[in-house]
C-alpha cells in the first residue's frame, strides 16, 4: 500500500532558503520535531510517508516522516528526517493545520524523478522558468 503524505503551512517563511535555515537550526539528532494539537487519525498510514511544506501557496519541500510521540503538554509531535528535500513548487492553497495527500497526488522529489535535471535548479531559477512557461 503507498503511504500517505502530509501537507503543511511554513508559517513565517517567505522563502524556501529562509525555511531550510530554519530546519537546520531546529533539527536535533538528525530529526525535526513538528508540533501539532491534533491526533492524526491515519498516523499507522503517514510512517514512511512525507511532510510537504507549502511556501507562499506552493508545495516547495518535503520531509519523511519517521514516527508520531506524545507531549507531555497534550499536543502531538510530527517526527521527521533532518534531510530537507527541496522540490519543483507545485501549486497548492493554503490551510490551517495540516491536510492528508495521496500519494497519487504528492509531488515527485528528485529520487523520483527519471533525471531531467529540474529537480537540481535552485528555487529562484525554476521559479523564473516556471513564470516564462519554459517548465
Amino acid at each position: 500500500m503507498p503511504p500517505l503524505h502530509l501537507t503543511k503551512v511554513a508559517v513565517g517563511c517567505a522563502k524556501v532558503e529562509t525555511f531550510a535555515r530554519r530546519v537546520e537550526a531546529r533539527a536535533q539528532g538528525g530529526e525535526l520535531r513538528v508540533p501539532t494539537r491534533m491526533r492524526p487519525k491515519r498516523m499507522a498510514e503517514l510512517v514512511g510517508g512525507h511532510l510537504h511544506w507549502i511556501i507562499k501557496h506552493r508545495i516547495v519541500a518535503r520531509q519523511q516522516i519517521l514516527r508520531f510521540d506524545d507531549r507531555k503538554d497534550g499536543r502531538i509531535d510530527i517526527v521527521c528526517s533532518a534531510d530537507l528535500e527541496i522540490l519543483p513548487p507545485l501549486s497548492r492553497r493554503a490551510h490551517q493545520g495540516w491536510r492528508y495527500l495521496a500519494d497519487d497526488d504528492a509531488p515527485k522529489g528528485a529520487s523520483d524523478q527519471d533525471g531531467d535535471g529540474i529537480a537540481d535548479l535552485p528555487p529562484h531559477l525554476y521559479r523564473e522558468l516556471a513564470a516564462l512557461m519554459l517548465i
